[in-house]
């Protein structure tokens, strides 16, 4: 099998996106790729190889929760707009989190042994200096699993193979992000940290359905981005975390915008008020970086003030020692569209 990405050298690819300094020199350099799209799939403005197919992990849970409401599951089951941001979320496993996700679940009479997402620690900092073990419920994926175990049940698919590409509920979930970021149908897919298939499509793509989200039509399908995305704007704690960057920069912007982390250095936008939507990678993964450019990002689509304090604490990061003295920092190096 050819690798997506050949054996080209990123770097000779894609163009240095976040530096962090220390001292006189530039230590680390990050390189990525960022596309700003509109819902008919042109390209607002972009930079690096926004072509390159990627796995955007929990970044297009949105996505994945489709189904959920398409399919009448959603309101069959009577769930609420805090149910769907749980749907979205990758949340910290604090008891806000974890005491509504137990009530849904009682609700179709099940309890965590039915999530097949795998057991986690919290990332709640009080249960973590607890010491309280690691549990499915905690998996910061467990709204996103009780969302597929809903559609589940609605549809009669069995309840212990809804994580099976080949089933029910993950042809629902993949036909829904085929159509909304253009690929292919099936789209291939890779496995995530929460055993769910991660389907693969160009940051372009992504980013274009970000697009969707922000401007969606007027049917069946534009409905349901409606609910998503505006459940995601109104409850960021619950999609989030206390701490966190998404619930953070959302609350910096007024709700102007809806952003979403994924895993190794993927971010998601949604800026409504503009129609368009947008997606980044860091190559390297590295999550501070994510953060970093995807406030840039927001400034740059005039959504966040560039005087934010939140703007300071992602995007110009103030890198300090042991004693708190300030010794570098990191910031971004957006420029004019590539």
């Amino acid at each position: 099998m050819v690798p997506y990405w050949g054996k080209e050298k990123l770097s000779e690819i894609n163009p240095v996106l976040v530096v962090t300094t220390r001292g006189p020199i530039t230590e680390n350099r990050h390189t990525g790729a960022l596309a700003v799209a509109r819902p008919d799939g042109m390209i607002h403005a972009s930079w690096g190889d926004i072509q390159r197919p990627i796995l955007p992990r929990s970044s297009i849970k949105m996505i994945q929760a489709l189904p959920l409401i398409e399919s009448g599951a959603m309101e069959k089951a009577g769930l609420t707009d805090e149910h769907l941001a749980l749907a979205c979320a990758s949340h910290q496993g604090a008891p806000d989190h974890t005491s509504r996700i137990a009530a849904w679940l009682a609700a179709m009479g099940m309890d965590e042994t039915a999530l097949l997402c795998g057991p986690q620690r919290p990332r709640d900092l009080a249960l973590k200096a607890a010491g309280v073990p690691a549990s499915r419920i905690l998996n910061n994926c467990s709204g996103k699993h009780t969302g597929f175990l809903t559609y589940s049940r609605h549809i009669g698919a069995p309840l212990d193979a809804y994580l099976d590409p080949a089933g029910q509920v993950q042809r629902g979930v993949a036909l829904a992000f085929a159509e909304t970021t253009g690929c292919e149908a099936p789209p291939e897919y890779g496995i995530d940290g929460c055993s769910a298939p991660n389907f693969i499509a160009s940051i372009a793509g992504v980013a274009r359905a970000m697009a969707l989200f922000a401007d969606p039509a007027e049917n069946a399908r534009g409905t349901a981005m409606l609910r998503l995305r505006d459940a995601m704007r109104a409850h960021p704690l619950l999609m989030s975390g206390q701490g966190r960057a998404c619930a953070a920069l959302i609350e910096a912007c007024d709700g102007r915008a809806v952003v979403k982390t994924g895993a190794d250095g993927v971010f998601t936008g949604i800026i409504p008020e503009n129609g368009i939507g947008f997606c980044l990678k860091i190559d390297d993964g590295n999550t501070a970086a994510a953060e970093a450019l995807c406030a840039a990002t927001l400034v740059y689509l005039g959504v966040l003030d560039d005087a934010h304090p939140t703007t300071d604490r992602y995007a110009r990061t103030s890198i300090r020692n042991f004693n708190g003295e300030i010794c570098g920092e990191r910031r971004v190096t957006l420029s004019a569209s590539g």
